[in-house]
């Protein structure tokens, strides 16, 4: 039921949302060039790697040395809008359609966190990840890793329709009041380095 639902709710959203993407997609390249496309490998279902994609929220500029400036001297006002509404995630359907991402679930972090995790974090990979989720809900990223983890787990055992239906509405209100967007003094968090514990 729940793959069935990420189907026809992605290809819809696809389809209704055309026009939005379409703009978006022209705005992405005058502000930020080509690509209009951020894709980047993430761990999904059982850790297996897949593309996400989402719109550029950044210029490439580099210092003398050819090295990227730092994510806060990258991100234009379009981009910071952008991720302050979540739009940036829009092309994230299309990963839900192919069967990469579920509309609910952890959010798929980067591959070089896998061998960081602690075999409890790492069961957020039990699922597929998601455009949104219980810890987006309780926190995003203003929450530390370790409340973050734990929350993904949690959902991965409580796991349900009702809960994921509860989880969307809430994502259109937190969305609304633009809530912990990013962690202080960083454009989104800091790099998970690792459980103390």
């Amino acid at each position: 039921m729940k793959r069935l639902i990420d189907v026809l709710a992605s290809g819809l959203g696809l389809l209704i949302l055309s026009p939005l993407l379409l703009g978006l997609a022209l705005l992405v390249l005058v502000y930020h060039g080509r690509p209009v496309f951020f894709g980047q490998v993430r761990p999904g279902l059982k850790g297996k790697p897949f593309k996400m994609l989402k719109f550029r929220t950044m210029r490439d500029v580099f210092d003398s040395s050819g090295n990227p400036l730092p994510d806060s001297e990258r991100i234009t006002k379009f981009g910071a809008f952008l991720r302050a509404t979540s739009l940036d995630e829009l092309p994230e359907l299309w990963n839900v359609l192919k069967g990469e991402m579920s509309l609910v679930g952890p959010r798929p972090l980067l591959m070089e966190y896998l061998e960081l995790y602690t075999p409890e974090q790492a069961r957020r990979h039990e699922v597929r990840p998601g455009v949104t989720g219980w810890a987006q809900i309780n926190g995003r990223n203003a929450i530390s890793w370790e409340e973050k983890f734990k929350l993904d787990v949690w959902y991965v055992d409580n796991r349900s329709l009702w809960l994921d239906i509860k989880i969307l509405f809430m994502t259109v209100k937190k969305v609304f009041v633009r809530e912990g967007i990013s962690a202080d003094g960083h454009v989104t968090k800091e790099k998970f380095k690792g459980s103390s514990k």
